[in-house]
């Protein structure tokens, strides 16, 4: 039973990896299947009110909300992504994969919304001086400056096995800077000298 266990919940946290880009990439960037709510709720409100700019962090209280999904959304995403490993645990008899999967996959789920949660509100948290919630931070602000880029939140295992991992910006832009935040661009351009003045 405890290899069934530690086999289903490393299972289900590369598969958690490749669900969240899927559904970022085909439903949370477009209208896949004639849903528009999540199209609406993440690119139409979640880009335009972060950008890649000094607008990636919260600015204005009254948009804290929209930082994390709405509150059915966790449960009904459980429940849609467990439907493998439950028809695996009813075909071989047991329950323990379907549950060991709901609260793998339950988790995975509250580490993408609280560590987002943290890159848009950072509150000078011990997790965001941590060198893993740096990378995860840099990469996540690349996804607000490349859109078809860097899908990932939590595990960026598909966006490198499905080819849209971005390291570093191949331009510099400008972006918030400060200690959770990694370089993720070359360095800025030399301002222009001045001509000389013509005697």
């Amino acid at each position: 039973m405890c290899i069934i266990i530690c086999i289903t919940a490393m299972t289900c946290i590369v598969y958690a990896s490749f669900f969240e880009w899927t559904l970022h990439k085909y439903f949370m960037h477009r209208k896949t299947w004639g849903l528009e709510y999540p199209v609406r709720a993440h690119a139409g409100v979640h880009h335009t009110t972060f950008k890649a700019d000094r607008t990636y962090h919260l600015l204005c209280e009254e948009d804290k909300w929209t930082i994390p999904m709405k509150w059915w959304n966790g449960p009904f995403l459980i429940l849609l992504s467990g439907i493998p490993f439950d028809l695996v645990g009813w075909r071989i008899g047991t329950w323990a994969v379907p549950v060991t999967a709901a609260i793998t996959i339950g988790l995975y789920y509250a580490t993408y919304e609280y560590i987002h949660w943290c890159m848009h509100l950072p509150k000078s948290r011990r997790l965001e001086f941590s060198w893993l919630f740096r990378k995860l931070n840099g990469h996540h602000l690349l996804h607000h400056r490349y859109m078809h880029k860097n899908f990932n939140v939590v595990l960026p295992l598909a966006d490198v096995c499905l080819g849209t991992f971005l390291a570093r910006s191949p331009i510099w832009f400008a972006h918030p800077t400060g200690p959770m935040i990694p370089p993720i661009c070359p360095p800025a351009p030399e301002p222009a000298s001045k001509a000389p003045a013509l005697s």
